[in-house]
């Protein structure tokens, strides 16, 4: 009962964290975000960087492990860099995450019917067909992602490439 009790929490203790932060958007500064994670031994477990509607902002979405501790440190030393503009948490905020998955899995002509069917559930789409294999994209939230892979593993995975997370806060909040 303690073990239990401990392990249920230290897993909320050692949560995923999604941040964004608005940077300025000129070479650098994904590369100096990336060492001061590094050099601090926090490890990143998705990055996704993209220019915002504004071409001299770039919006990079961070996925990091850890405590809450952790996370104040690390947003206090993104604030610290010249070229981080903001830095949002949505960790405790109503948020859309989403993530964008490319699987190449196996598709022999026997299991083709049901590997669509796991396809349509999950309102992935095949992109691209051949004798052998399909390439599959699907869209959605982390765990959406991890359990179509599950279920498609049994079939064979060529291929997986993940975008990693991106995040909007819901209604009027912006980044």
């Amino acid at each position: 009962m303690a073990t239990t009790l401990s392990n249920t929490l230290m897993a909320q203790l050692q949560q995923q964290h999604v941040l964004t932060a608005l940077v300025e958007n000129h070479p650098g500064v994904l590369a100096r975000v990336a060492g001061l994670f590094a050099r601090r031994g926090y490890n990143i477990e998705s990055l996704t960087v993209s220019v915002t509607d504004d071409p001299d902002v770039s919006r990079m979405t961070i996925v990091v492990g850890g405590d809450h501790m952790v996370l104040e440190q690390i947003t206090k030393q993104l604030h610290k860099l010249i070229e981080v503009l903001r830095v949002v948490d949505y960790t405790e905020t109503a948020a859309v995450e989403r993530e964008l998955a490319l699987i190449k899995v196996q598709a022999d002509p026997k299991d083709r019917g049901e590997i669509m069917q796991i396809i349509e559930i999950f309102r992935g789409r095949i992109i691209d067909m051949s004798d052998k294999t399909f390439i599959v994209e699907v869209t959605g939230s982390t765990d959406k992602i991890d359990k179509i892979h599950s279920l498609l593993q049994g079939y064979g995975i060529k291929e997986l490439t993940r975008t990693g997370v991106i995040a909007m806060a819901r209604g009027n909040k912006t980044a």
